[in-house]
């Protein structure tokens, strides 16, 4: 018999299949947050429900705990004051293991019908996680809002249905018959089980602790596994309240609750011990690229999915639309202070400039009309506030600082400090242009925030050349190309298929390269160095379950 929850959402899930194969626009939360759509009190409810929080301990209920560890500052300016628990990795590996029996049992389509009532259940308590998510990774409020709770549950409904088709593939039962010619056929029973492969560790970021947080933890729990959520130090209660939820709902369908738990450590090595353990059958990681490679290179009994640094580029070859390139770029370099993993950093533009609709333009003139764009986008402090957020991290001030000194290239555009009204401690910084040369190293590396590289190259087949290369060395999410030609375009596809990196070509509107929408875009390729995986695809689902079958003759 079908679960009762997977029947309440079928034709979510039927639509959402059906998204993956079509690639076309679908979405099943809505992204606006229209008190019609989540309830007229929605935004005071989930204030209130983030501000209930601060200075308080965020219980769990969970195994093994051995102390409190208190988060520390927001990067609006203030302390929050919350303390999570700390608990043993071996007992939330021993919980998660005695759970896992009753979540297998469920099968394939009882897991799917929980996960999916677990989104449900998140997408109504949007606004408490928006808040949680702006005041801990310092995004804009409609950034929190959009990217920390409708577009995460939307990633997380793809890596569902995903699951759910890698799973139905697989028969329960089968009769084998083989003919043997004036014998009696061989009759056999045979049964296939669907089999988590072992428990699951998510370790989150601070910079969007539910957008890239979800897919694997979905991915892990539809397919049958127990699932560790290690967040990033900075940007814990986001984690915490979507464990809280996803434990609630587990509890009320007759599941152990300790299916999927919280590890909050105060050290990394606590965290590197129980990635190393034994019983830790896959990892998922958004993060730098030093603890990501120590993960790959020592956690050998775990399949890792890892999405790591990357130098995003584009290269501007010419356009007809010159000011609606610029107005696209500006806001493309100054959304979420370019905390993005998907921000463009270099900008490759000829040395002798480019064509365009008005007139050709020198690289000087480029580089000076792109600070302008970028200024008169961030001209009213009501509109820069809203699109730039706070700076996460100190490692991020601190890079600013650097570059802004000039150590790295020719200040195009200065950065500023802007003062919010509401949080004055607040660190907000606008966007910082350089001007270099291809021989130039700093670019070549990722310089994660509000740094972005105007890159002066020979011609634009050297810049495309410079692009597959930095891709296929540094890694990379996104590229772009700007150009009138059609012979460039192609030669630029053909580069990035070399290279193995999404391409957006003439951006102009109201779509920008950085910008990855669920079941349409992949969001990695898992073919350069930047990401080992996709969000999503099969490949990202089928390894973390196994099929067990038995046989018996009829």
């Amino acid at each position: 018999m079908p679960h009762p929850l997977f029947d309440k959402h079928r034709a979510t899930l039927d639509a959402a299949v059906k998204a993956i194969h079509e690639r076309t626009y679908w979405a099943a939360y809505a992204e606006m947050p229209s008190p019609k759509v989540y309830g007229e009190t929605a935004m005071d409810d989930g204030k209130r429900a983030f501000d209930r929080c601060l200075g308080q301990q965020f219980a769990l209920d969970q195994p093994g705990q051995t102390a409190w560890m208190s988060s520390g500052q927001s990067p609006y300016g203030f302390a929050l004051e919350i303390s999570y628990p700390v608990c043993k990795g071996q007992a939330l590996i021993d919980a998660g293991l005695q759970a896992m029996p009753g979540w297998q049992k469920i099968g394939a389509e009882g897991r799917t019908g929980i996960c999916l009532e677990i989104l449900e259940r998140l997408n109504k308590r949007s606004f408490e996680l928006a808040h949680a998510v702006m005041m801990t990774s310092g995004q804009g409020w409609m950034m929190a809002f959009q990217a920390g709770a409708p577009h995460a549950q939307e990633r997380a409904l793809e890596a569902v249905a995903y699951a759910w088709r890698e799973q139905s593939f697989v028969p329960p039962e089968a009769i084998w018959e083989k003919p043997q010619g004036k014998n009696p056929p061989l009759l056999m029973k045979k049964h296939f089980e669907i089999v988590g492969r072992g428990v699951a560790l998510v370790i989150g970021c601070g910079t969007f602790p539910t957008w890239n947080t979800y897919p694997g933890l979905f991915a892990a729990l539809a397919t049958g596994n127990p699932v560790i959520v290690k967040p990033h130090p900075n940007a814990i209660l986001p984690a915490a309240m979507s464990v809280r939820i996803i434990r609630e709902v587990l509890v009320e369908n007759g599941i152990d609750a300790n299916l999927v738990s919280l590890a909050a450590f105060e050290d990394e090595l606590a965290t590197r011990e129980l990635a190393q353990h034994a019983a830790i059958k896959s990892i998922d990681f958004t993060g730098g690229n030093t603890f990501g490679n120590w993960l790959l290179g020592n956690c050998r009994q775990a399949q890792v999915y890892a999405e790591l640094a990357g130098v995003n580029n584009i290269v501007i070859d010419s356009t007809d639309a010159y000011k609606a390139m610029l107005r696209n770029l500006a806001f493309t370099l100054a959304l979420y202070s370019g905390q993005m993993c998907t921000t463009s950093q270099a900008l490759f533009v000829p040395a002798d400039g480019i064509e365009t609709d008005l007139g050709h333009k020198s690289f000087d003139a480029v580089a000076s009309d792109l600070a302008a764009a970028i200024a008169a986008l961030l001209g009213k402090p009501e509109v820069a506030l809203a699109v730039l957020g706070a700076i996460q991290s100190p490692e991020t001030l601190q890079r600013i600082a650097t570059a802004s000194s000039g150590a790295l290239g020719k200040v195009v555009l200065a950065t500023r400090k802007i003062d919010h009204p509401e949080f004055p401690a607040a660190q907000i910084r606008t966007p910082l242009l350089l001007a270099c040369t291809a021989d130039d190293p700093a670019w070549r590396q990722e310089c994660f925030g509000p740094i972005s590289f105007l890159v002066r190259v020979t011609d634009t087949a050297a810049a495309i050349a410079l692009s597959e290369g930095v891709v296929r060395e540094q890694g990379a999410l996104t590229a772009g190309v700007y150009s009138t030609s059609a012979e460039v375009i192609e030669a630029m596809t053909e580069a990035t298929w070399h290279a193995k990196v999404a391409l957006s070509i003439n951006l102009t509107g109201g779509v920008f390269v950085n910008q990855s929408t669920a079941f349409s875009d992949y969001h990695g390729s898992g073919g350069n160095p930047a990401a080992n995986a996709s969000y999503a695809d099969a490949a990202f689902v089928a390894n973390r379950f196994r099929v067990v079958q038995r046989r018996y003759p009829l």
